[in-house]
């Protein structure tokens, strides 16, 4: 089975073929040196061999340079040279820092945000079907899990504590008051008016024998007992005749009664949006029925209602739950692409949240790099910064010889222009 191919063999083809030119150059500036000594004393001559030495000795200064970035020059352990493989780790430490410091920072994100726009992002994820189902339904998978965890106890406690807050804070009442006007635009005060009363018929239909019963043995205690044997069962029948006439008259849509009931209903609501000490009252009411026993029962028997269910439907992908996550996806969608100042609030709210994380995260980066660095193998590391590298520097050996050699030359004539003959 033949091996994977070296991923980085373009490189070191390149890295070998300037090395040898930088070598090569090199190589040359030394022949020209020793060839010079063959020829005539003269002056071009000198400046020939003067051009040569400096250019041999700034080339095999260059090379130096570049070899001790990564290995030791000929094998020497020369001090301060094999900088790269020596320093590993301090130089993970520091690029780190450097990252973290320099290139992470709060202006750069904040540039970095300005460009992305995350509330644009968020509007095209969430106003695609496609891919809010799927997470719509993940989420819902989720919830079973999530809600098999609560603690039952703790959840009660939690629902005890906020609910009578939500319920009866400075808001509660203008909400109460703004439910009432929905159900009256909409007829539904009479509706519950109707069934208010159909079911007082029934329970007086119902417990017709009881209720004369009771009322005998009232007028045998008010009347005496001959009363009550002449004409107790006639006053109790015409008690409840009368009660069942009045029912019968408030039935009508148009009766009196109903009438004065959306009356008194409006003037409540009135009430409730203007009357501090009114909403105030409502408020300590349900704060005491909240508190009674049979309440509390009541709200933890539902909670175990509520959760069983909400679980079951999760479990559906064409259940509730996940049409509901699917809609107010939706819903959040629509409303970042049709108002600026929503998705305005979304990128601050952004930026806020990562300018709170930055720093942490800026420790955890320059740690995180300093981490990676030093569990790199350090040959491995050496190799990849040289054949990334590498081929810039040997650019550095090769201006170094032709610019040592065009320096020496020119020293050369200078000197020789002030002080006569130079040694070469």
């Amino acid at each position: 089975m033949q091996g994977r191919p070296d991923p980085d063999a373009e490189l070191r083809r390149a890295l070998a073929r300037h090395r040898a030119i930088a070598t090569a150059l090199l190589l040359l500036m030394g022949g020209i040196l020793i060839g010079s000594y063959w020829l005539e004393p003269s002056y071009w001559r000198d400046l020939i061999q003067a051009a040569a030495k400096a250019g041999v000795v700034g080339g095999i200064a260059d090379w130096f340079a570049v070899t001790a970035l990564f290995r030791y020059p000929l094998g020497l352990r020369i001090p301060h040279t094999a900088i790269i493989p020596r320093q590993k780790d301090r130089l993970g430490r520091g690029l780190g820092r450097f990252v973290a410091g320099h290139v992470f920072t709060e202006a750069e994100l904040h540039r970095l945000l300005a460009r992305v726009d995350p509330a644009r992002i968020l509007e095209r994820f969430l106003s695609d079907p496609a891919q809010v189902r799927p997470a719509a339904i993940g989420l819902a998978a989720m919830l079973p899990q999530l809600l098999a965890t609560l603690e039952d106890g703790r959840a009660r406690r939690v629902a005890a504590r906020l609910l009578p807050r939500l319920v009866t804070g400075p808001a509660a009442a203008r909400m109460l008051a703004r439910v009432l006007r929905a159900l009256m635009a909409g007829g539904q005060h009479q509706q519950v008016f109707s069934v208010v009363v159909a079911e007082v018929k029934r329970i007086l239909a119902d417990r017709q024998s009881d209720l004369e019963a009771a009322i005998r043995t009232r007028v045998r205690g008010k009347a005496g007992a001959i009363t009550d044997w002449v004409a107790g069962a006639t006053i109790a029948r015409s008690v409840l005749d009368a009660i069942n006439t009045e029912l019968g008259r408030i039935e009508p849509d148009d009766s009196d009664l109903r009438a004065a009931f959306q009356a008194w209903l409006e003037a409540e609501i009135e009430r409730l949006e203007t009357d501090p000490e009114r909403a105030e009252a409502i408020a300590a009411a349900v704060r005491r029925a909240l508190a009674h026993p049979s309440v509390a029962a009541w709200l933890a028997d539902a909670w175990d209602r509520i959760k069983q269910g909400i679980a079951a439907d999760a479990a559906r992908e064409d259940g509730r739950v996940v049409a509901l996550l699917s809609g107010l996806a939706a819903n959040a969608g629509t409303m970042l692409r049709e108002d600026e100042a929503a998705r305005a609030r979304v990128n601050a709210a952004v930026e806020r949240l990562i300018a709170t994380l930055l720093p942490a995260a800026q420790a955890r980066l320059a740690e995180f790099i300093g981490d990676v660095v030093s569990g790199w193998d350090t040959a491995t590391v050496t190799d990849k910064i040289e054949l990334r590298v590498g081929r810039d520097l040997q650019y550095v050996r090769i201006n170094g010889t032709l610019v040592g050699a065009l320096v020496g030359a020119a020293l050369f004539v200078l000197l020789t222009e002030i002080f006569g003959r130079v040694a070469t």
